[in-house]
């Protein structure tokens, strides 16, 4: 029978033997494993970071100083097979502190090594380059035993001969009269600077007044010509909207020309129609009754030539002086009307063709009805014998 047994991710199991004797090693992290009860053997080793913190005490450097370094580094057990097996190979049955004490060790030898290949000036002024030169050296020991270093810095450097003091002090010396000279010389840069900004502010102001002064200037000028143009413009404009209300008055008064002499024609029509009916009544209540009574009279005279023709004479003498004063009467007035419409038509001639129209149409329904006028009928009738 057997056990299965769960791995946790921050530790890794290492199952060896099995049936018939077998010497095959199975290494399990992450997950679960079977091990055979009294025949196969589990242990397990860590898998966490571990945080090392590796000194060197009075390390004597290139030039013989002694020096205290201080540094922190965090390593693990790689997971990758190989590597695993080479790690178990090591440090499996013992605990975190006995292979923190191994990598320590290992890494305070590389760490003394290097310290007394460099100057004080190299390992104060560039601890980054010192802490990555310790790990690119351990790196290869540690990893034959399966440890991966994951970082590694460089916490405090210190001796006791106050070596770096005054290392600091002549550097802050320096320092200080470097800031001093520069002090000066920016001073006087800044006044020769500010003397020569001065010239060059008044030189853009002067510049700028003079642009300003011309820009004026030509405002000014542009200014005056656009008012001038503006005006010239108005009057234009003034000047076109009076030709075209001219020109519209004219038109509107051409088509009530037109309207009117439409209107006359109507009119006209009207008149002729209404010349007919007064004709056909005429010749129903008049004509044919003045026919019938001509008739009737001449039938009569026959009887009485002799005194019939002298009264008619008589009367017919009469009818002629009538006519001849009412032809005289009608004379006067055309003339008269014509007169008129001669002036009327001296007044219109502006108007053009349509006015002309008009004249002649307003005259027609009067030459019309003087026309269709019945005759004079004598004032007395022939009486019977």
């Amino acid at each position: 029978m057997g056990n299965c047994h769960t791995v946790g991710p921050n530790e890794a199991l290492v199952v060896s033997g099995g049936c018939c004797g077998s010497d095959y090693k199975q290494y399990v992290f992450g997950g679960w494993a079977w091990a055979w009860w009294c025949i196969s053997d589990t242990q397990r080793i860590s898998l966490e970071i571990m945080t090392l913190q590796p000194r060197c005490e009075d390390v004597e450097t290139a030039e013989g100083v002694a020096l205290t370094v201080t540094g922190v580094a965090q390593v693990k057990i790689m997971t990758e097979k190989e590597l695993l097996a080479v790690a178990c190979e090591q440090f499996l049955g013992k605990n975190v502190q006995d292979i923190k004490n191994v990598v320590l060790q290992t890494l305070e030898g590389h760490l003394r090594s290097i310290l007394g290949t460099l100057t004080v000036e190299q390992i104060y002024q560039d601890r980054d380059q010192f802490a990555k030169l310790v790990r690119e050296v351990a790196a290869p020991d540690v990893g034959r035993m399966g440890i991966e270093i994951l970082s590694f810095t460089i916490k405090d450097v210190y001796d006791k001969v106050d070596y770096l003091s005054s290392l600091g002090k002549t550097q802050t010396a320096v320092v200080q009269r470097d800031a001093d000279i520069g002090v000066a010389e920016a001073e006087r840069d800044a006044g020769i600077r500010e003397a020569e900004c001065k010239k060059e502010m008044l030189d853009v102001k002067f510049m700028a007044d003079t642009k300003i002064a011309d820009s004026k200037r030509a405002f000014e000028l542009q200014k005056s010509a656009f008012s001038e143009e503006v005006n010239i413009k108005t009057a234009e404009a003034q000047l076109a909207y009076e030709l075209q209300g001219a020109r519209e008055q004219q038109k509107i008064r051409q088509e009530e020309i037109e309207i009117e002499v439409v209107q006359r024609k109507k009119q006209i029509a009207v008149e002729a129609q209404e010349i007919l009916r007064t004709d056909k009544e005429l010749i129903a209540t008049v004509r044919r009754p003045a026919e019938a009574e001509a008739h009737r009279i001449q039938q009569i005279a026959e009887g009485e030539k002799v005194k019939q023709v002298l009264l008619a004479q008589a009367e017919a003498e009469k009818i002629r002086k009538i006519g001849e004063a009412e032809a005289t009467v009608i004379e006067a007035m055309g003339k008269a009307e014509a007169e008129r419409m001669k002036l009327k038509a001296e007044a219109y001639q502006k108007y053009g063709d349509a006015a002309k129209m008009a004249l002649v149409l307003e005259a027609l329904p009067q030459i019309a009805a003087k026309i269709a006028a019945p005759l004079p009928v004598p004032s007395g009738k022939i009486k019977n014998s």
